[in-house]
């Protein structure tokens, strides 16, 4: 299996509120990892970090085997990063349709076309709302569009933080979904941070536990959903 990502015992945080303790992990290629853990262990400060979005106090990033501890967040994302974060993720004043044109300002206008035709294949319920403002889409819907967006872009490494938070049933479990097709279709890398720990696991090939900002467990997906303490710190049951 192909690392595509390698953090390095990093410290980080945002100035001098320090978050992340010597936390390591490895991502590999076309793979699922969700990164679990209690309410203030740092999951969402994870994703960040990764994206250059914190401070880092210490440590190394890797991504696809070169050094990007430093690199600004729009460098990561010609690189073939995308975070996706739980809010503010699409340019609510702008259509949909801008959106998509928008995400692919890097590649050729012909391509944008193209890559634009491929999201919509995977995401079909945006092509009725294309003229429509992206602030009066649904939760769901506008999670859509920032997915959609990362496809257009042509990304290789995926992380999305909280996707199907304040999401309905049935959307939270169409999300789910379309991470398993982009996995298998397009061979997309998925870095995921869930409220919906149980689903999210099921789904996913890794997983690492943080608690406190330290790593206390990694390994199978399958091997942390049968953890003694799974219940304890995920689920929010017993003491």
């Amino acid at each position: 299996m192909k690392e595509i990502l390698k953090v390095e015992n990093v410290n980080a945080g945002y100035g001098k509120l320090h978050i992340l303790f010597d936390v390591s992990a490895k991502v590999y290629d076309n793979q699922i990892t969700t990164i679990v853990g209690p309410n203030g262990s740092g999951k969402s400060t994870f994703l960040k970090t990764i994206f250059g979005l914190s401070t880092i106090y210490s440590g190394k990033i890797l991504y696809d085997e070169k050094d990007v501890t430093n690199v600004p967040p729009h460098e990561k994302t010609k690189l073939g990063i995308a975070y996706l974060p739980q809010t503010d993720n699409v340019f609510v004043n702008l259509s949909v349709e801008e959106n998509l044109k928008i995400a692919g300002y890097t590649l050729d206008k012909d391509e944008v076309e193209e890559r634009i035709k491929i999201a919509l294949e995977v995401f079909p319920e945006l092509k009725k709302h294309m003229k429509r403002k992206a602030g009066h889409l649904s939760g769901g819907e506008r999670q859509f569009l920032a997915i959609a967006t990362a496809l257009v872009r042509k990304s290789k490494l995926l992380m999305l933080d909280e996707p199907t938070a304040q999401l309905s049933p049935k959307f939270a479990e169409t999300i789910f979904s379309k991470i398993i097709e982009l996995r298998k279709k397009f061979g997309l890398t998925i870095l995921l941070v869930e409220q919906n720990v149980k689903k999210a696991l099921e789904i996913s090939d890794r997983a690492y536990m943080l608690i406190g900002g330290k790593v206390i467990f990694e390994g199978s997906a399958e091997d942390l959903l049968n953890h003694e303490k799974f219940e304890k710190y995920c689920i929010g049951l017993g003491e």
